[in-house]
């Protein structure tokens, strides 16, 4: 975000006396600019110039010499005697590089240095110490902190006494504010600047006017072949570059400027390059530098030929794609065959201007937004020159620019330009579009005149004709690419005219079928989980293979073929999620690993599957409408994407107390959760015994299936090196189901209410003995079914497993398995005789299936 110093704002823009960031910030989010922060002055109290009139070197015992100075602070800070006078105040300094008569900064008691470092006296080497001499780090000015700042060898000359805060910036607030995607002007103080003039009708003087167009011989040659432009639009349309000769390009950089670019974030490195910085944040318009000796004739912008590298100037190797543009140079005659850097995003490091750099190239370009776009991301260069040319730069700049850098590098590094300059324009000027001058009043609601859509656009830079009564031809401004159609115009109307002016009037909710199926039983589900006492999380969907790993899947399971990202946003997590819990576990096991060791868990989110031979999706060009063609193709390369609902169940269910140790979750729990998902959205599921499905225990899993034979999921007991792997607290549960799935199979009146019976409920407890490897869920169908086809028709409310005994009382190889069923009915109160029909008939139906007994 862009950082606003309010002196060089001024520079601009007339501003008010005694402004300040906070006023500052309020005008400007009046226009759309909001205020990102507020950074407070880099050193508050007491700073002054101060004359040096002692220095008594002293050795101390260490083999360290200190200075013991007399320093003038001027009378309103020196000393005060006993005699009632003032004189110098006496001060402990290390440093050496200065002596007496020299005029340096002097940080008084009740001042704080950046840090932060308040300054007071103090008792030190066998001397009061009433202050400190300042250096350029401790002031953060620099990274010099060995010799301390003499004003006349930094070319300032002020007064004994001078508040050297404002001689040197440092007493100065710095407003950050953000900046949307379509007004990347914004990123500069000329963009800023003429922001705050519409905000407040102050006087605005745009500092890129006038632009040159003297006609000048042509100098280092350049040459613009894009041959595979992106979307018909070439990568680059204005190249213009400038020779220096004989600058002191590794030069420090003037203070003022190095303060300026630490106000806007930037750390000072050497005159060029802090020359192109100060140029780029003042017109917005970036810039590079190349030393000059190390660059051949001539300069070619080409796309990059697969399997080319270049080595950036971060020291990174990247290998470059074919639809990155180039900027290259032709030692040995070879034309364009080295690269000396990404177009737009980062230069070269064979190129970069260096300690042995006295002949500068200087070139400033218009480059393509949507080419370096896809440059900087696809390389992960976040730099600030992609920053600004991925949102549009003024094309009129480069020269305009190109001139400002050369002035600087002659007026502070003692250089000498070219009369030669190279200015290759293809730029094509901006094409004028209609506007019925009643479309702002329509779209907004507010009855702007158009007198009044006129001045506004006028004010923004606009140039207008008029094409018939009403409707005018609008030509937009070379920096405001985001104007490029009418209603971008009407937003401006009501930018400009105050968003305060528009009447919130909320319009009635349009008549309509309300929430889907699929909406009502997704929140359904999540309500009944949470009820159940589960807690519902979001986990990112990405992951990777130690993931994998750590659920102990096969090499051959489905579950490994992932879809891979090509550009993720780690490279340990390139792969879309194929279930749930491979990421609701890291979820979990975070949460223990921070102290909560009692985890109930769950999520509704998509998972990704990869449709076989789909292969990848295409790589459509930006700024044309794809054909249908190339739509179908990016529909068929979209992954299969079904929304699953995942819990993971560890440590204390019920809490420990003084009614006992409470209870641990177990797999009966996760199996108890499915049961309810698949109730709430009125789907039977059967639960049947799986022994080989990871992540669960093989002996305590339950495969999910609908009473169709489509399975949806599974519930159970993790696997214990699962549950290690994830530092869970031991037998944790889970349960993971494909809803989309359930919720096909689920009817369409799940939600439908239904009327609630007035009679009195009848309940009868069932206890059947049968083999010992007949499963529970199975005998409960048996029971369900048994009770539905009893004389008394469908009755049942309810059917609950309560008890399971395996003990001498039944016989060896069987258990007891014991049902509690609630019966009501809609119409009467149920009869005794009823009520032992449907026991009788349960019985029945049991020993049929399972030649189960009733127990004695």
């Amino acid at each position: 975000m862009p950082r606003i110093p309010l002196s060089w704002l001024g520079e601009h823009v007339e501003l008010p006396v005694g402004l300040t960031a906070d006023q500052l910030a309020a005008d400007l989010v009046r226009v759309g600019l909001e205020e990102e922060a507020v950074h407070a002055a880099a050193v508050t109290g007491p700073l002054v110039v101060g004359r040096v009139v002692e220095r008594t070197p002293e050795p101390q015992k260490n083999g360290k010499t200190i200075n013991w100075c007399r320093v003038d602070v001027g009378d309103a800070h020196n000393e005060r005697l006993e005699d009632g006078t003032r004189g110098p105040r006496g001060i402990v300094c290390g440093a050496h590089n200065f002596d007496v008569g020299d005029h340096v900064v002097v940080a008084l008691p009740g001042a704080v240095l950046p840090g932060p470092f308040a300054i007071a006296s103090r008792k030190t080497y066998g001397h009061v110490s009433d202050g400190m001499i300042c250096s350029a780090r401790e002031l953060g000015l620099g990274e010099d902190h060995a010799g301390i700042i003499v004003l006349s060898e930094i070319g300032v000359d002020a007064p004994v006494g001078t508040d050297a805060r404002e001689l040197l910036g440092l007493g100065e607030e710095v407003l950050e504010i953000n900046v949307t995607p379509d007004r990347g002007y914004c990123f500069s103080m000329r963009g800023v600047a003429r922001e705050y003039a519409h905000a407040t009708g102050a006087a605005f003087t745009d500092p890129a006017l006038p632009e040159p167009t003297d006609v000048r011989p042509t100098g280092f040659a350049v040459e613009l072949d894009d041959q595979a432009p992106i979307g018909g639009v070439p990568g680059v349309d204005r190249f213009v570059a400038q020779v220096v000769r004989g600058v002191a390009a590794d030069a420090p950089s003037p203070t003022w400027m190095q303060r300026r670019l630490q106000q806007a974030g930037m750390r000072p490195i050497s005159l060029a390059v802090d020359a192109t910085n100060y140029v780029m944040l003042d017109l917005g318009q970036p810039l590079h530098a190349y030393d000059l000796a190390r660059v051949a004739a001539p300069i070619v912008v080409r796309r990059a030929a697969a399997g080319e590298t270049l080595r950036t100037l971060d020291d990174q190797v990247r290998t470059l794609d074919p639809q990155d543009l180039l900027v290259t140079d032709s030692p040995d005659g070879a034309r364009g065959s080295r690269i000396i850097g990404l177009a737009g995003v980062m230069g070269g490091g064979d190129s970069e201007v260096g300690p042995a750099t006295t002949d500068v190239l200087v070139e400033a370009a218009h480059w393509d937004p949507v080419t370096v776009a896809r440059t900087a991301r696809r390389h992960r260069i976040p730099s600030e020159a992609a920053k600004r040319y991925e949102r549009g730069v003024d094309p009129r700049l480069p020269r305009v620019a190109v001139a400002r850098i050369v002035a600087l590098l002659v007026e502070h590094g003692g250089g000498t330009p070219d009369e030669a300059l190279t200015d290759v324009d293809l730029s094509e000027p901006r094409t004028p579009f209609e506007l019925d001058l009643d479309l702002p009043a329509r779209l907004v609601g507010v009855a702007y005149t158009h007198d009044e859509v006129r001045d506004v656009l006028a004010e923004i830079g606009c140039t207008l004709a008029d094409v018939r009564p009403g409707v005018v031809a609008v030509t937009p401004p070379s920096w405001r690419p985001d104007l490029a159609v009418p209603v971008d115009l009407v937003e401006e109307v009501a930018r400009l005219r105050g968003y305060d002016a528009i009447p919130s009037i909320v319009p009635p909710a349009p008549a309509g079928p309300g929430l889907t199926f699929g909406q009502r039983a997704r929140r359904a589900v999540a309500d009944a989980l949470a009820e159940h006492g589960l807690v519902e999380v979001l986990s990112y969907p990405f992951v990777g293979t130690d993931q994998l790993d750590a659920l102990t899947l096969p090499p051959d399971d489905e579950r490994r073929r992932a879809v891979r990202l090509l550009n993720p946003l780690s490279d340990a997590q390139p792969f879309m999620r194929t279930d749930l819990l491979v990421t609701l576990l890291d979820t979990a096991r975070r949460n223990v690993a921070r102290g909560n060791v009692d985890v109930c868990v769950f999520e509704l989110g998509l998972v990704t599957l990869p449709t076989p031979g789909a292969g990848a999706a295409p790589a459509l060009p930006g700024a044309v409408r794809p054909s249908p063609e190339d739509l179908d193709a990016l529909r068929a390369a979209v992954p299969h994407q079904p929304r699953h609902v995942a819990g993971v169940l560890a440590g204390r269910l019920e809490p420990a107390g003084v009614w006992g140790d409470g209870r641990r979750a177990d797999h009966g729990d996760a199996i108890d959760a499915v049961r309810r998902v698949a109730q709430v959205v009125g789907v039977d599921v059967r639960l049947v015994a799986d022994q080989g499905r990871a992540p669960w225990h093989p002996g305590r899993c339950a495969r999910v299936e609908t009473a169709q034979g489509v399975v949806v999921g599974w519930a159970g007991e993790l696997h214990p090196n699962v549950v290690a792997a994830h530092d869970l607290p031991a037998r944790a549960a889970a349960f993971e189901l494909d809803l989309d799935a359930l919720l096909a199979a689920a009817p369409r009146d799940a939600f439908q209410a239904r009327a609630v019976s007035t009679f009195p409920v009848a309940k009868e407890d069932v206890a059947l003995v049968v083999p010992a490897d007949v499963p529970a869920a199975d005998v409960l169908a048996a029971v369900r079914a048994g009770a539905a086809a009893s004389a008394a028709g469908d009755v049942v409310e309810d059917v609950r497993l309560f008890d399971v005994y395996e003990g001498d009382q039944v016989p060896a190889g069987h258990r007891s398995l014991a049902f509690a069923l609630r019966l009501r009915a809609a119409d009467r109160t149920l009869t005794a005789a009823e009520t032992a029909a449907v026991r009788e008939s349960v019985v029945a139906e049991a020993a049929t299936r399972f030649s189960a007994t009733l127990r004695a």
